[in-house]
């Protein structure tokens, strides 16, 4: 079976499932495709908050604590949405007629990718990304990025609106 994962920056659209499905249309037999969806990890988004705040020269401002409950619920929501964001992304991969799966993941997206990769024995990754202009200039996107550390082709798309689905 031919296995692509797709590395998408947000759920895909209808849109966007079709464009990496007829990138396949030449293969004969079945594929499968496996997504994965970055996702934010609050206690770093706290720490940066912080960081940031205790860096700035603003004396007055008031002592911000973030509790472990607050990192939990706030990490509870963040992995709701995210989950959610899978689901509506892998249904979209079935209704174009092919077999999906699909994660989200906390940790540095392409580190995370180089683990789907191997663990799906995948043939390819499609990324699937905003348009991000400068970064792609300098070769720092995760395209870029991928290319150097994962062993099989990988390929960019710029998401698709898709006003149709909300």
């Amino acid at each position: 079976m031919y296995t692509v994962v797709i590395l998408a920056e947000q759920r895909l659209s209808a849109a966007d499932a079709a464009a990496i499905v007829a990138l396949h249309d030449q293969l004969d037999g079945p594929r499968r495709y496996h997504l994965l969806i970055p996702c934010e990890n609050a206690a770093v988004r706290v720490e940066t908050a912080l960081g940031s705040i205790a860096a700035s020269e603003v004396l007055a401002a008031p002592p911000v604590l973030a509790t472990d409950i607050d990192v939990r619920q706030a990490q509870e929501e963040i992995d709701e949405h995210a989950g959610n964001d899978v689901e509506r992304s892998v249904s979209a991969l079935n209704l174009a007629g092919h077999e999906a799966a699909g994660e989200f993941s906390s940790d540095d997206p392409v580190e995370a990718l180089e683990r789907v990769v191997a663990e799906q024995h995948a043939a390819e990754v499609v990324v699937v990304t905003r348009p991000h202009v400068v970064a792609e200039f300098l070769h720092i996107d995760w395209t870029a990025k991928a290319r150097r550390h994962i062993g099989v082709p990988v390929l960019h798309l710029v998401e698709q609106v898709d006003r149709s689905a909300s």
